[in-house]
């Protein structure tokens, strides 16, 4: 058969153009025994006659034949044998070549404009030129322009299509299949500009240590989120997320045998959006990102917070927004800087610089949330009502280094400090709490005030598997009421061991000072440092599981050392898809 072919190429340039990809100079190399025709090897049978044993054989070089098809793919078809940047007018097949890419219209060719003559040629690839010129001749006839084609040519397409047959049959059976599953794919799709994104945890929980452990039971509770992104432009990204959710944070206990009051000290971040905790859905996300020019436009309706628009620089630690793949508690995913305000608004992303200069790697962002932006009472509203505007500049070295600078100006009519512009009263119950970081003194608006924050981040990646990062915030709140200013604090740092036992494993470690306050009038003397320390082993069973055994240690709960320590311990798993 290989001197068939050889001849069928020689005699004829509409033949040359079916190799589609390859040149015929490759064909004919009598050194290349990996991909020249089974026939001319010793004791391999035609694949004529078993089709599917080339299959099998030949199943890498047929997925590497349509990965280089789809390479390059915006480029325009090669019309024209001149384009070929691997083609000189002194070769022996310039001519044929010329003769099939201009007068037949057979595909002859590498959109990069290469031919790539120097290559061998498999049978599936010749087949699958064979096939375009095939078409091309169909194409001619039906259209009363059969007199292009000779009858010479037509003959040895005849050949070769006979010699072929059983590359033919599968690629086209190849082809009818991908064209059902394309039917099947567009019939069932909802949504031409929509995909579903869900997350679900479940987590079995204790919490321990004398008094607190003594209050609290085991439990078993989920979140679940289900997030409709769309696009329009490819672009931009209109996120509509509901969320529900049973989770609720464990009550820590003083000596005295009584809940601390309103504290959020080692909430985690499956507890925070769980809705009402009786696995009601709602709306916890309604907001739309796009590019306008260089910047990058961010929009609030329902649900902003700053940290979906600004770096909040703690990789691995930090997953969307209090996700279930980063770090235990709420405290270790974000710098509670991030937790000041929220709602609806609009934020701005804007590059300083284009990669040169010290501003080359900086940009600018600024946002503005209102809690109750939807609300159009006199106190209330997009203006008169709670709520928070952020400024922070950004700088990174490369890949590896990446600082920020955050500064939050808020107002409040009273509740809590970090509450996520989740509007309520830190003194209705110890159930209603919103904020998920920090003391009742750091977080306790008692009356109407306002607040100034300051915030510095880093993360540093000394390898692709190593990642340090941290933050530091402080915050001065001027109240309305007698004795309502005060001043909090607030610090953290994390050790985070990326593909550690295995690809997509992460071991994170971190330390640090929940927001806290000292001497406030009202609040009693207490006056310690509430330490918290963290660490969990994040276990990737597949690409959509992951199963995250951790420990949390609270010290001095509610600023107090009298109170015993509480450990809190958790099993999560979270399912992605």
């Amino acid at each position: 058969m290989s001197s068939i072919l050889w001849k069928s190429l020689v005699v004829s340039p509409a033949i040359l153009g079916a190799t589609l990809l390859v040149s015929t100079t490759a064909i004919a190399a009598p050194n290349t025994t990996t991909e020249v025709s089974p026939a001319a090897q010793p004791g391999v049978t035609e694949v004529a006659q078993q089709p599917e044993m080339l299959a099998q054989t030949t199943i890498d070089q047929v997925n590497r034949y349509s990965n280089e098809g789809n390479q390059n793919n915006s480029q325009s078809q090669v019309t024209s044998v001149s384009q070929f940047s691997d083609v000189q007018p002194t070769d022996w097949a310039f001519q044929a070549l010329q003769s099939l890419v201009e007068r037949y219209g057979c595909i002859a060719g590498y959109p990069n404009a290469t031919y790539r003559g120097n290559r061998a040629l498999t049978r599936y690839e010749f087949a699958a030129g064979l096939n375009a010129c095939l078409d091309r001749v169909n194409e001619l006839i039906a259209t009363a322009t059969a007199d292009l084609v000779t009858k010479q040519d037509l003959a040895t397409l005849q050949r070769l299509q006979e010699e072929f047959s059983a590359e033919l049959a599968t690629l086209r059976g190849r082809v009818d299949t991908l064209e059902a599953r394309t039917a099947e794919l567009e019939a069932n799709q909802f949504s031409t500009t929509t995909k579903l994104v869900g997350e679900a945890i479940f987590a079995v929980s204790d919490a321990f240590g004398d008094n607190t452990g003594d209050a609290n039971n085991t439990v078993f509770q989920n979140r679940v989120r289900l997030d409709l992104q769309t696009s329009f432009t490819g672009r931009d990204v209109l996120h509509t997320r509901l969320a529900a959710g049973n989770a609720q944070a464990f009550s820590l206990i003083d000596n005295d045998g009584d809940p601390i009051n309103n504290t959020a000290e080692g909430t985690q971040t499956f507890q925070v959006g769980a809705g009402s905790g009786n696995n009601s859905v709602s709306i916890d996300r309604l907001t739309y990102q796009a590019p306008i020019g260089p910047a990058q436009v961010y929009l609030a309706a329902s649900g902003g917070r700053h940290s979906h628009y600004a770096a909040v620089n703690n990789p691995y630690f930090f997953d969307q927004t209090d996700g279930g793949n980063g770090a235990l508690s709420a405290f270790a995913s974000e710098s509670p800087i991030y937790r000041i305000g929220g709602g609806a608004g609009i934020a701005l992303n804007l590059p300083l610089g284009r990669g040169q200069g010290i501003l080359g790697n900086s940009s600018i962002t600024a946002g503005y949330l209102a809690s109750q932006a939807n609300d159009p009472g006199i106190s209330a509203g997009l203006t008169n009502g709670d709520y928070a505007a952020l400024g922070q500049l950004n700088f990174s070295v490369g890949d590896r280094l990446a600082l920020a600078a955050t500064y939050v100006h808020g107002y409040s009519a009273g509740g809590a400090l970090f509450d996520s512009g989740e509007a309520s009263d830190v003194n209705t119950s110890l159930g209603a709490r919103p904020f998920a970081v920090g003391t009742e003194q750091s977080n306790a608006l008692l009356n109407a005030g306002s607040s100034n924050s300051y915030g510095v981040s880093a993360a540093f990646r000394p390898s692709d598997k190593l990642s340090v990062s941290g933050f530091v915030s402080y915050h001065d709140v001027t109240g309305f009421g007698a004795d309502d200013d005060y001043e909090s604090w607030s610090y953290g740092a994390g050790v985070a061991l990326a593909d550690f036992g295995k690809r997509g494993n992460v071991l994170g470690i971190f330390a640090g000072a929940q927001p806290y306050s000292f001497n406030r009038p009202g609040f009693g003397g207490n006056n310690d440092i509430p330490y918290h320390f963290e660490g969990f082993y994040k276990y990737r069973v597949s690409d959509n599981i992951s199963v995250t055994p951790g420990v949390i240690w609270l010290t001095s709960p509610g600023q107090n050392s009298d109170n015993d320590d509480a450990i809190i311990g958790t099993l999560r798993t979270t399912f992605t898809f």
